[in-house]
C-alpha cells in the first residue's frame, strides 16, 4: 500500500453503499451503467465477491464488484472497478483488486480471475496485465462474445481477460 493509500479502508460493500457505486460507475465515463437498483443488489447480494475503498471518513471511493462463476467456483469473474476521479493514479485499483482477490482465495479457493475489457480500455487492460504479472500467472486474451450476439446493435467485442492458476500465500 502506498502512502496515498494509507488513509484509505478496503472492506466489503453494504446496500448504503450501492448509491456511490453507481456514481462512480456513471462518473468513469467508461463503464457500462448499470440500473441504481442493480448496485443496491450487487452490494448486498455479491459483497463476499467484492471490494470498496473507504476514505478517512468512511465514504466509498473505490470498487471492484465481481462473482463467482456457478460452473466454476473457483473463478472470480471481476465485473466493474472504478475509482472516484480524485483518488486516481494512485494504485488505489490495484490495491482493491489484489485485496479481493486475495480474500476471496482464502475464503472461497478462487484461484483463477476473469474480467472482460471493451478493446480500448487501456486502464483496464493495463490493470490486469500488471495483476498478472505481479502474481506470475498466466493471461489468456480471447472474444468472448461475437457482436453478432447482441439484440441491441453492433457492439464492440469484449475480450475475455483469464488470469491463472493464481499462486496467492494467504497473509499472517
Amino acid at each position: 500500500m502506498t502512502a496515498a493509500q494509507a488513509d484509505l479502508h478496503i472492506d466489503r460493500p453494504t446496500v448504503a453503499d450501492g448509491a456511490a457505486l453507481w456514481r462512480m460507475a456513471k462518473d468513469s465515463k467508461v463503464l457500462d451503467l448499470n440500473s441504481s437498483y442493480s448496485y443496491l443488489l450487487w452490494c448486498r447480494d455479491f459483497a463476499a465477491t467484492s471490494a470498496v475503498a473507504r476514505d478517512e471518513h468512511g465514504e466509498p471511493v473505490g470498487f471492484v464488484t465481481g462473482y463467482l462463476r456457478p460452473d466454476r467456483p473457483a473463478t472470480l469473474l471481476v465485473w466493474q472497478v472504478a475509482v472516484d476521479e480524485a483518488h486516481r493514479g494512485r494504485g488505489l485499483a490495484a490495491a482493491l483488486l489484489d485485496g479481493l482477490v486475495a480474500r476471496t482465495a482464502l475464503e472461497h479457493g478462487t484461484s483463477t480471475v476473469e474480467t472482460t475489457i471493451t478493446p480500448g480500455n487501456i486502464a483496464s487492460e493495463r490493470l490486469f496485465t500488471s495483476f498478472a504479472e505481479r502474481h506470475g500467472a498466466r493471461l489468456e486474451r480471447e472474444v468472448l462474445f461475437d457482436t453478432a450476439l447482441f439484440p441491441d446493435g453492433p457492439h464492440d467485442p469484449e475480450v475475455l481477460y483469464r488470469i491463472g492458476p493464481l499462486s496467492l500465500t494467504p497473509s499472517a
